[in-house]
C-alpha cells in the first residue's frame, strides 16, 4: 500500500504532466513526462538527468546490465550515455508519470563547497550511470518541487531551491560519489565527461583516440582504461553507438535513407553502416527504420 507522499506524488505528476512524453515547466532544468503505450526496446541517449519516477517502470540495458527504474528507484546519468531503454508496462489507466531534473555541475559543485567537505571526491572512477534506492526525503523534496510548479510565481522564487534540495539528497546518496566527481573540475570522471560532451557535439567529425586523451590531459593507455570505466565501452564503440542512434533517429523521425543517414552521422561506407547497424539492432536500416514508422 502507497504511503500519503507517494500518492501526492502521483497526483501532482499526473495533474501537471497532462501531455503525452516531455511536458515542459517553469524551470528549463526541470521536465516531465507522460508516457501511455508499451515501448518496445529502442535505442536512446540520455543526457545527464536525475530521474524520479511515481508510477510505473521503466528498463535501460546497457553495456549487457538491466537497469530498473521505478517507484523505488531513481535513476542518474552524470554524462551522456548511449542505451537501449523500454517500457513493457504502460497504459492511459496507468501511464507512466516521471520528473526529470538536470544535472548541473555548477550546482553541485556549489553545494558541496557548502557541505565543506563532507562527501570528497571519489579516488575510483566510477560508472556514469546507476540505480539506486528512492528515499523517503527525497520523495518529500520531490513533491515540494512539483507542488510550487503549479504557480508560474511560486516555480521562480521557490522552484531553484527545492531543485537544489533534490541534487543534494542524491549527493547524500549511496551513490553520490558519482556526481561528486562529475563536479571536482580536473578528476578523471570530469575530463572523461568533457570528452563525452565533445563526441556528442562533433559525432560526424573524424575522430582518433590519441586526439581524445589528448584533450582529457592522459596518455591513451590512461584515457582508454578510464573512459572505459565510465562508459563501459571503449571510446570508438561509444562514438560507434552515439553514431548508430543518431542515424535511426534520422530514418524513423526524418525519413531518411540509410545511406542519406549513414553520411550524416560520419559513415564513409554505406555498406559498412548497414553491417554495424545490424550488428547493433538486429534488422537492416531499411527494415528497422520501416518498422518503426508503421
Amino acid at each position: 500500500m502507497k504511503n500519503p507522499t507517494d500518492n501526492r506524488l502521483v497526483a501532482l505528476l499526473g495533474a501537471l504532466a497532462t501531455r503525452e512524453g516531455p511536458n515542459p515547466t517553469p524551470l528549463s532544468s526541470v521536465k516531465l513526462y507522460r508516457i501511455s503505450r508499451p515501448l518496445p526496446r529502442h535505442a536512446a541517449v540520455y543526457e545527464p538527468w536525475i530521474i524520479i519516477i511515481a508510477q510505473g517502470s521503466k528498463r535501460v540495458y546497457f553495456s549487457g546490465d538491466l537497469y530498473i527504474y521505478d517507484a523505488d528507484n531513481y535513476l542518474v546519468t552524470a554524462v551522456p550515455m548511449p542505451v537501449e531503454c523500454e517500457t513493457p508496462h504502460a497504459s492511459p489507466q496507468n501511464p507512466i508519470l516521471l520528473l526529470a531534473i538536470a544535472v548541473d555541475p555548477l550546482m553541485i559543485g556549489e553545494l558541496l563547497l557548502e557541505m565543506d567537505g563532507e562527501s570528497p571526491s571519489p579516488q575510483s572512477v566510477p560508472r556514469g550511470l546507476y540505480a539506486s534506492p528512492l528515499t523517503q526525503p527525497l520523495k518529500e523534496a520531490a513533491v515540494r518541487l512539483l507542488d510550487c510548479l503549479k504557480s508560474p510565481t511560486d516555480s521562480k522564487v521557490l522552484g531553484p531551491q527545492f531543485v537544489r534540495e533534490i541534487v543534494y539528497r542524491v549527493l547524500r546518496g549511496e551513490r553520490g560519489e558519482v556526481l561528486r566527481a562529475l563536479a571536482a573540475g580536473n578528476t578523471p570522471f570530469a575530463r572523461i565527461s568533457r570528452v563525452l560532451d565533445h563526441l556528442h557535439r562533433d559525432y560526424a567529425k573524424p575522430i582518433d583516440v590519441e586526439s581524445l586523451a589528448r584533450q582529457a590531459k592522459m596518455s591513451p593507455s590512461t584515457f582508454y582504461s578510464r573512459f572505459k570505466a565510465v562508459t563501459a565501452m571503449s571510446p570508438l564503440q561509444y562514438l560507434k553507438s552515439v553514431r548508430l542512434g543518431k542515424a535511426r533517429l534520422l530514418m524513423i523521425q526524418d525519413g531518411c535513407t540509410a545511406s542519406a543517414a549513414a553520411f550524416a552521422v560520419g559513415y564513409e561506407s554505406a555498406p559498412q553502416f548497414s553491417r554495424e547497424y545490424k550488428r547493433q539492432f538486429g534488422v537492416s536500416p531499411g527494415q528497422d527504420a520501416r518498422l518503426k514508422r508503421g
